[in-house]
């Protein structure tokens, strides 16, 4: 690494190259609520597929296999909810927003504790209150860009209500 420092120190004499820097992850005013909702949708589905494997006796080796897959695939929408949700509020949510909404840190809180508690079981009523959660979060996200927000089912499984920004307002 200290070569490459070295390196570009010794082309920064000789040319003129600016100091660049960020207080964000991504580019500014790039940020989007839905990757949360759509994660915890996928969970809510995961679960509902889960359901549908047989209750009692064993499973063959095929349905053991899809089981593992949804896990896997119920854990990895877990930890996205939690990105997504960590990234707007620790990058976007600044001190206007924060007076606006005084909520918005503890309902993160509570996403994070959600979020973990739908990940460890299969208890679909964990994952619809994390669907509440975030959907009260994208509601705030959009209020506090002045965007004006409805809520309808989304159109595929499991055909629950999402919050969504009404851009024609």
């Amino acid at each position: 690494m200290s070569l490459i420092y070295g390196l570009v120190n010794r082309l920064g004499d000789d040319l003129p190259i600016s100091v660049a820097s960020a207080h964000c992850d991504i580019p500014c005013k790039i940020y989007d609520p839905h990757t949360a909702q759509i994660a915890v949708l996928t969970m809510i589905r995961t679960l509902d597929i889960m359901a549908e494997l047989p209750q009692s006796g064993e499973l063959t080796r095929s349905q053991q296999a899809e089981f593992t897959r949804l896990v896997m695939q119920k854990e990895q929408h877990g930890i996205e909810v939690k990105e997504a949700v960590r990234v707007i509020w620790g990058d976007y949510f600044k001190q206007p927003q924060l007076e606006q909404f005084p909520e918005i840190h503890s309902l993160t809180h509570e996403i994070m504790m959600m979020a973990s508690r739908a990940k460890q079981n299969l208890d679909r009523d964990a994952a619809l209150t994390l669907l509440e959660k975030v959907n009260r979060f994208a509601d705030i996200f959009w209020q506090s860009k002045g965007v004006a927000t409805y809520t309808a089912d989304c159109p595929y499984p499991p055909a629950l209500p999402v919050v969504y920004p009404d851009l024609k307002s």
